[in-house]
């Protein structure tokens, strides 16, 4: 067991994360572009809402109960 967080085991592991998470997103653009034209204009629209959603702050989240 390597007691030091900063040691080279765990430099290791994050270059190996580095890798795995480039993979992946090497593979979903691939898949991206297997894509048909509108299935591709479907996903792109579905991101964008997603998006915005995400942009939105929840509504009465900053309320509090009286």
């Amino acid at each position: 067991m390597h007691i030091f967080p900063d040691g080279p085991y765990s430099a290791a592991m994050e270059r190996g994360s580095e890798r795995s998470e480039e993979a992946l997103g090497l593979r979903l653009v691939r898949a991206y572009l297997t894509l048909p034209p509108e299935k591709r204009r479907r996903l792109m629209q579905f991101v964008e809402e997603l998006s915005r959603e995400l942009d939105r702050p929840n509504e009465g989240a900053g309320a509090s109960p009286k």
